[in-house]
């Protein structure tokens, strides 16, 4: 995929750049950095070009108004800190106040601007704003994937109007994800989990067009053994999505081999410690609640997982908040992060509760690439175009 990088960008100039520091707050300090940390490389990037930094960001919804306790203003001190220089900060994204900050940086300093979403014209991609932020720098990039998939002033409007890149997380993010579904090494797999098909629709249709093996797991699963005709007995399911979910089957013969639970875990409550019972699908009791993937779907899916180059998943297998319901979860995720830190397997995740398991299985440093950036990872699975990234590519 071709996007224009911040190696190709100019140097001694001033950089508007778009990150995202919709950070945790607690007492009005920022209770975890790791988004600020993940903007340091392009920073550094861009430091190493002699270049003027003025970061652009949004915190929470304050809905077009000033919102005091929304301010980023808390967000530039820990942010100088991780830099090792301290951070300046304007009132305002635009006008008068934002472009006397930039004009008094030294070359390689960081401004971080207030909260874009102050102005109501940033969810609506207003023109006039856009042209307003353009005019703070000379080129800008794009470092927030995880509003990509939003087409606001800031991580779009402003990208047609001044020379866009794409950030070092930007890169890394798109690389990943070319790597994935783009142009991948194959056989590519899927694992999709979580509990609702009627979520994950779109992704399913597309992936099952681009994958050779698709692995359904957690409650979505439940549906797919509910349109075959099993007995779920009190599973949670979507029953009113049978027959989407056997035109999803049909619509994947010859073109992708999905992989169904074929023995399961239950219990007759959820909570963790509860006593569990492993059982095949003719054998699930009326008061029985399908929670994870039984040993024999497990082994299946590892066997899948070897036989892969390309692993994409989003979505736990089974209720891994609750053990001993994580069993299937954690052992499919630490295979395949072994595979992938030995470089036998380009494993790709994301999604909240994809990110939340790999975490509970202590393997988010071993995969390949994790996204944390939701909403946005989920629509490019989907196939869906992206406006902050259609925007930076070339041409």
């Amino acid at each position: 995929m071709s996007f224009r990088r911040i190696e190709d960008a100019p140097s001694n100039k001033t950089a508007l750049v778009r990150v995202d520091f919709n950070v945790p707050m607690a007492d009005g300090k920022v209770s975890d950095d790791t988004r600020l940390r993940a903007a340091l490389p392009t920073i550094h990037a861009l430091q190493a070009k002699n270049c003027k930094i003025a970061l652009l960001a949004h915190f929470d919804r304050p809905k077009g108004k000033r919102v005091p306790e929304m301010s980023l203003k808390p967000v530039a001190e820990p942010l100088g800190r991780l830099l090792g220089a301290p951070v300046g900060f304007a009132g305002d994204c635009v006008g008068d106040e934002a472009s006397a900050a930039i004009q008094a940086l030294p070359a390689g300093g960081v401004i971080l601007l207030e909260n874009t979403r102050f102005h109501a014209g940033e969810e609506k991609n207003d023109a006039e704003l856009a042209k307003q932020m353009a005019a703070l720098g000379a080129f800008y990039v794009n470092d927030a994937f995880s509003a990509a998939h939003r087409a606001h002033a800031s991580t779009e409007g402003v990208a047609h109007l001044l020379p866009a890149y794409a950030g070092k997380q930007m890169e890394r993010e798109l690389d990943a994800l070319n790597a994935a579904l783009g142009n991948p090494k194959r056989p590519v797999l899927g694992i999709v989990g979580g509990a609702k098909v009627s979520t994950k629709l779109d992704l399913l249709q597309n992936l099952i067009a681009k994958l050779d093996r698709l692995a359904i797991g957690g409650g979505m699963a439940n549906t797919f053994l509910f349109a075959q005709g099993h007995d779920i007995g009190a599973s949670l399911a979507e029953k009113d999505m049978a027959d989407t979910a056997r035109a999803i089957m049909k619509a994947a013969e010859g073109k992708c081999k999905l992989l169904l639970p074929v023995d399961v875990v239950v219990a007759t409550e959820v909570k963790p410690g509860v006593a569990a019972r492993i059982v095949g699908l003719d054998a699930v009791g009326a008061e029985d609640k399908i929670l994870d993937a039984g040993p024999e779907t497990l082994r299946r899916l590892i066997a899948a997982i070897n036989d892969s180059a390309t692993l994409i998943w989003n979505g736990p297998l089974g209720v891994f908040e609750a053990p001993p319901f994580d069993k299937a979860t954690v052992a499919a995720a630490k295979h395949a992060a072994a595979l992938a830190k030995a470089g036998k397997l380009v494993a790709v995740a994301g999604g909240g509760d994809t990110v939340a398991a790999l975490n509970h299985a202590g393997v988010t440093d071993d995969m390949t690439f994790v996204s944390t950036a939701g909403g946005a990872f989920l629509e490019w699975m989907e196939g869906k175009p992206l406006p902050g990234v259609e925007a930076l590519k070339h041409g």
